[in-house]
């Protein structure tokens, strides 16, 4: 099994949670498959933890990453406890030690290392402190001019946006409103939409409103095709290349 390659324009592709479709989903491994590749991001998820740190997780607690070994919430978990933790493989297998959560210190610098974007999102309801303490570890590790954040949590961009005026941010969600419209252009915000909610004359009216335009998840050619011809900015993918 491999990517998937397809006629993707001017969109800039990004690996969803890594090459999630080949390896185990925001690991290393996945990380990594798409620094071998030719995607120009790759996305993740990151969480805070119980002790101040950050942790790379989708879900809310570790249950399914760890094939039901384990239920921990991040939030309320140490870092040690949920490094500890070995994760299920891809076919559901455990007892693999090389698989266990990222910091988000290891996330990027497997980005930096093979020169990607990062595309951050953010899990957590964060307050302005836990924001910047995460934008200081970034910043240490050189590399935060090359990440944009990405949340369903409008308040935590808004942390961004207070502290760095002029980051990259995109905004996470998938019906078109008049009122989050005009609250997108408010704050400065791009979208990242849920592909099946676009259509060619949202392209065009987001596009007039100065915002780029991200869209998940998209894993058929013909759909990731269909949407590069509308000209969106940028595709995220489980698989396709």
């Amino acid at each position: 099994m491999n990517t998937i390659k397809f006629a993707h324009g001017n969109a800039k592709v990004v690996a969803h949670r890594g090459v999630s479709k080949l390896e185990k989903e925001n690991t290393q491994l996945a990380f990594v498959a798409a620094g071998n590749r030719s995607y120009w991001g790759v996305e993740t998820d990151v969480r805070c933890t119980a002790d101040g740190n950050f942790i790379i997780l989708h879900d809310e607690n570790t249950a399914r990453v760890s094939g039901g070994q384990h239920s921990y919430v991040p939030e309320q978990t140490d870092l040690a406890t949920l490094r500890a933790l070995e994760l299920a493989e891809t076919d559901g297998s455990t007892g693999h030690p090389y698989l266990r959560l990222p910091t988000l210190e290891e996330y990027i610098r497997v980005c930096k290392k093979y020169e990607k974007e990062c595309v951050l999102e953010l899990k957590t309801e964060m307050t302005e402190a836990q924001t910047r303490e995460m934008l200081a570890r970034i910043e240490a590790e050189g590399y935060l001019e090359h990440v944009v954040f990405i949340s369903f949590l409008f308040e935590d961009l808004v942390h961004i946006r207070k502290i760095l005026p002029n980051q990259k941010v995109q905004f996470l969600f998938g019906a078109y409103s008049d009122e989050l419209f005009e609250r997108l252009k408010q704050y400065r915000f791009d979208v990242d939409v849920a592909h099946s909610h676009l259509t060619e004359e949202l392209v065009k009216k987001y596009h007039g409103a100065g915002m780029e335009i991200n869209c998940w998840t998209v894993d058929d050619p013909a759909d990731a095709e269909r949407l590069a011809a509308w000209g969106v900015d940028y595709i995220t993918s489980n698989i396709l290349e």
